[in-house]
């Protein structure tokens, strides 16, 4: 076997890939072929982000095919817009454009076409008992199932009823095609599993040509087969619906169809705390009001935290320190924030912004006078340069920069107190200016024009350092503050609250008007991430515009949940 297909680029404990050397090393498999079959119904979310590192990043390590394969065999809940935004969160999230796009109803011709090649093998064959019959007779894991008055129909009669089935004779539900498997089996799902039922209405996709629609196992066995898919990667909770899967490839490859039937292998899909990814739940956060919409930056859903301004690369970082097991767990959000932290520390740029303006006048500046103040874009990186900010008489501060009382431990401003204004000079206090309630309007300071760019001749020392923007050059705008969605680690568990809602956090979302920034801010495009100095990163929201800013703050310096 040519050594390129197995080619690694780097050891790896990952058991799916363990399997994957043995069958290539066995001559099972000449190639590794995966696929991501989303159903078109309802958006993305975190948990498909492991999914889709396991599908493409095992393909990219084999130099393989992975192919983005929408199982949208159930038209009745399906639409393009789901369609538009699986692309746009899948491509986001691997870094590239999709190479090969396909539809589960791209293979209805071949399904239907299995489906009779079952019913002449006596393999199949069409019930007319309601599905709640069809429940009932199957029993459960302690009740043995009992076969159906219709399963021992003959091949002739079965065949023209599936054609008349095709042909939309029958009225939804009337009647439906079942695999001929075991009705005595101790794994439920392998009594006589529906394959194709009947479904009178278009298809967003293929039109109006079909009554009949497959399910899911039948129609994932065949299309992975069809389209030459090697390995079949999937969560944990197919793995009991495995022997579906390997019996139809099994039955209908007695008649050569396929080179290299694909393998099954099950993986431990991915639980955050903190979040809902339940589309009913999710549903129910958005038609309440309680969130704006899918990609309410609050959402676990990929296109919320893209709008956020989690980085793509982060995720897969994040998906990378989990691993692959077969294992389910519930990871902290503390480790997902602590990978967005870390590429953001790493690359975004820096700057000031005042979130809690409160103005301070330079008494001894020249009025009229601004100077340009050079502020590293990166420390970090150094060869991206520095950014210049205006510094002039009149500047503000965070309100919580400044205490005429202070505590003890307090090393910002003070009537005691000098500090350095970052990149700029060292300031005292001198007064201060207060509004009829006692609110401070005004704090005056005077400076040592001798600590220009933040350190003192004679050598002296202060402990706080302040950001600040210059109040004449400086912009207004409307920050949002957001934090976790829920305030309990698992918000599904209803066990002790009638509803799951009331383990919303309140303080999930701030709005703070009135905030300050500079011309780098304003001048950033939808999506850019940047690090407010001492406050943490922040990203432009896509309701902003030069007149009207709106920025999301992605995530905090520092974890604030850590007990």
């Amino acid at each position: 076997m040519d050594n390129e297909i197995i080619k690694k680029e780097k050891e790896s404990e990952n058991f799916i890939h363990r399997f994957i050397n043995e069958d290539l090393k066995n001559g099972v498999y000449t190639k590794v072929h995966t696929r991501f079959p989303p159903e078109p119904n309802g958006y993305l979310h975190i948990g498909h982000a492991k999914a889709i590192a396991v599908d493409f990043g095992t393909a990219e390590k084999y130099g393989g095919v992975c192919d983005l394969r929408f199982d949208d065999t159930n038209p009745i809940k399906e639409d393009m817009e789901y369609v538009n935004s699986i692309i746009e969160d899948v491509e986001w999230l691997i870094g590239h454009k999709i190479e090969n796009i396909v539809y589960a109803s791209d293979y209805f011709d071949i399904m239907h076409d299995c489906a009779i090649k079952l019913i002449n093998m006596g393999k199949a064959y069409v019930d007319d008992l309601t599905a709640a019959q069809i429940s009932e007779y199957r029993g459960d894991f302690n009740t043995p199932g009992k076969d159906s008055p219709y399963r021992n129909r003959s091949v002739e009669e079965n065949l023209d009823l599936f054609n008349r089935m095709t042909a939309g004779e029958f009225a939804d539900g009337e009647k439906c095609l079942r695999a001929k498997i075991d009705m005595q089996s101790p794994n439920v799902y392998l009594r006589d599993p529906v394959i194709y039922r009947i479904l009178n209405m278009p298809h967003q996709h293929v039109g109006d040509k079909w009554h009949v629609y497959p399910v899911y196992d039948f129609a994932q066995a065949i299309a992975d087969a069809a389209e030459g898919v090697t390995f079949s990667l999937c969560t944990l909770e197919f793995e009991d619906r495995r022997p579906i899967y390997d019996w139809t490839l099994r039955e209908l490859n007695t008649l050569n169809l396929w080179e290299e039937p694909p393998r099954q292998i099950e993986f431990a899909r991915m639980n955050l705390s903190y979040t809902i990814t339940s589309k009913r739940r999710c549903i129910r956060l958005i038609t309440d009001n309680l969130v704006s919409g899918w990609d309410d930056p609050r959402m676990a859903t990929l296109c919320g935290m893209r709008r956020r301004g989690y980085p793509a690369a982060a995720i897969r970082d994040f998906v990378e320190k989990i691993g692959v097991s077969k294992a389910n767990s519930v990871i902290d959000y503390s480790m997902l924030e602590s990978c967005v932290r870390d590429n953001l520390n790493e690359n975004a740029a820096r700057t000031m912004a005042v979130l809690d303006p409160v103005k301070v006048i330079v008494d001894n500046y020249e009025e009229g006078k601004s100077e340009d103040i050079s502020v590293p874009v990166n420390p970090a990186k150094p060869e991206l340069g520095n950014n210049t900010v205006k510094f002039s008489r009149e500047l503000y501060i965070e309100r919580e920069d400044f205490m005429e009382e202070p505590v003890k431990g307090y090393f910002r401003l003070s009537p005691e107190r000098e500090v350095r204004l970052k990149g700029a000079y060292f300031v005292k206090f001198a007064s201060l200016e207060k509004d009829e309630n006692g609110e401070i309007t005004a704090i005056h300071v005077t400076y040592d024009p001798e600590t220009f760019g933040g350190d003192a001749p004679d050598g002296r020392k202060v402990k706080g350092t302040l950001h600040w923007v210059s109040a004449e050059h400086c912009h207004d705008a409307e920050v949002r503050l957001y934090d976790r969605l829920f305030n309990v680690e698992n918000p599904a568990d209803e066990s002790n609250v009638k509803d799951f809602t009331e383990h919303l956090n309140p303080d999930s979302m701030k709005i703070l008007k009135g905030c300050k920034v500079t011309d780098d801010v304003v001048n950033a495009k939808v999506g850019d991430t940047m690090q407010f100095m001492r406050q943490g990163y922040f990203c432009i929201d896509k309701e902003s515009t030069k007149d009207n800013l709106v920025i999301n703050r992605v995530v905090a310096l520092k974890d604030s949940w850590k007990k």
